[in-house]
């Protein structure tokens, strides 16, 4: 009895190590994001530099508005190497699915990447604590990636002081503390994007981001997230190079996942945030 006790108890553990095995061994491989961004308003004050007592400046307190946008983004592809550049898939049927709400169709981008946003269909929302799977079908074969439990936006003090954006002087960098996360669970990982503001409410390119951008990057992510869990985050004097400039200070907070099915390379990485956003200006 006592024999048939233990090989019920490794049952699980020998199905648990043979999927890792195929998943190690498996040479198809998905990187994915789902990232919301909040609608952010952006006072004139921020934008032409007014002091604290004239803040709203001449105009009655007017706003520019960037409204908020939820993004997904699929790479699907195969590897021939452990450093090695993946291939791109094209002509798969890409999905992303919370739970079991209706799948979300991605569209085709070319060279393996498949995205759709929200500004292009309202069925892509988030919502935090989903479970979130990527899934491509291809030749009659089904690749899932899964991310669980996606993340709140992570409430950053030092971007929101009381005159509503926060000074600093050009070419200066800038530090903030992360709050603790939830006791039993690891911080989640942290994304910084700098975008400058032009007077007319224009964005221009980031000047600053730490976010990885390539399959290979985010293949290294899965390897060493430590570097993205810091509880104080510097961002680099570089970010703000120029006076009298408005900056959007993004910073994602987001939930890694990886390989739900065993024929998906183990470290494959799917990625769901949102984020919270600051308002800079440059002395």
């Amino acid at each position: 009895m006592s024999a048939v006790a233990a090989v019920s108890l490794l049952s699980p553990l020998a199905c648990d190590l043979e999927k890792t095995g195929n998943q190690l061994a498996a040479d198809h491989v998905m990187v994915g994001t789902l990232l919301a961004t909040p609608q952010v308003d952006v006072s004139t004050s921020a934008l032409a530099g007014y002091d604290a007592g004239t803040y709203g400046g001449p105009d009655g307190g007017d706003v520019v508005s960037f409204p908020g946008e939820t993004a997904a983004f699929l790479f699907f592809g195969t590897k021939s190497g452990e450093n090695a550049q993946p291939e791109g898939l094209s002509g798969a049927t890409v999905t992303l699915q919370a739970g079991s709400a209706a799948a979300v169709p991605l569209n085709a981008q070319g060279g393996g990447s498949y995205g759709v946003t929200s500004s292009s269909t309202d069925a892509l929302t988030y919502a935090s604590g989903a479970t979130y799977s990527f899934i491509a079908t291809q030749g009659g074969t089904r690749y899932e990636a899964q991310v669980k439990d996606s993340p709140t936006k992570e409430a950053i003090t030092a971007f929101h002081p009381a005159e509503g954006f926060v000074r600093i002087a050009a070419n200066t960098a800038f530090s903030f503390d992360r709050p603790a996360p939830p006791a039993n669970q690891d911080r989640t990982l942290g994304f910084v994007t700098v975008v400058p503001v032009g007077s007319d409410g224009q964005k221009g390119q980031a000047t600053y981001s730490n976010a990885p951008t390539t399959p290979v990057e985010f293949l290294q992510l899965a390897a060493v997230p430590a570097t993205y869990r810091e509880a104080r985050v510097t961002i680099p004097a570089t970010a703000f190079p120029n006076p009298k400039q408005t900056y959007l200070v993004i910073f994602q907070a987001v939930r890694m996942g990886g390989a739900e099915s065993d024929n998906l390379f183990l470290g494959s990485v799917v990625l769901a945030g949102t984020s919270e956003v600051g308002i800079f200006r440059t002395n």
